[in-house]
């Protein structure tokens, strides 16, 4: 994605043209990183639009010395955690886990996911709950911390570290009851 300074300039001028040249160039970006946060095609396309606005509005704080990529990236990341924590003071009630247990059994190299494809692998990936995913997202997929999740998702880093563990515990089960079958077929 090469987007050109002078675009970045009409869409602060608020040319709608530039502005929808921006989103046309950037939305099949931005929309993997919602998929990846969201469970349904209707979520993603929420959060993208929340995101591109907030990035439409801020245009005038970018600053040319930090990749486009990564500044749009941060900004659809902050939305889509913001939109969480409101959905969670409503709808969830997480219990933290201050301990967080090293376990080396998560290190195998399982060769299902070769002959997997990208809607399968996302699929399981949500079918965990909403928090693990969120962590697991972030830092299998995003790259962030653990200590960057805890701040973000307002939790303590063991906490953090415990999600990205059930996660992989969860993803390890639901991956074997995939090739169980497959193993006996054989």
């Amino acid at each position: 994605m090469n987007i050109e300074l002078e675009l970045i300039t009409a869409c602060i001028n608020r040319e709608r043209r530039a502005e929808y040249e921006l989103y046309k160039t950037t939305y099949s970006y931005l929309m993997g990183i919602c998929f990846r946060y969201t469970n349904s095609r209707e979520e993603a396309d929420q959060m993208l639009n929340l995101g591109f606005l907030k990035i439409l509005k801020n245009l005038d704080k970018y600053k040319p010395e930090i990749p486009f990529k990564v500044w749009i990236r941060r900004i659809m990341i902050n939305i889509i955690i913001d939109e969480f924590r409101k959905e969670k003071r409503h709808k969830e009630n997480v219990e933290y886990v201050e301990e967080y247990y090293d376990n080396s059994n998560y290190a195998e190299q399982n060769n299902a996911l070769a002959k997997m494809n990208v809607e399968q692998i996302h699929e399981l990936i949500t079918k965990l709950p909403p928090m693990s995913q969120k962590v697991f997202n972030l830092y299998i997929i995003d790259g962030f911390s653990h200590k960057e999740i805890a701040d973000m998702l307002n939790m303590s880093e063991g906490t953090s570290k415990w999600h990205l563990n059930f996660s992989r515990s969860k993803l390890k089960e639901m991956l074997d009851k995939l090739i169980s079958p497959l193993k006996t077929a054989q």
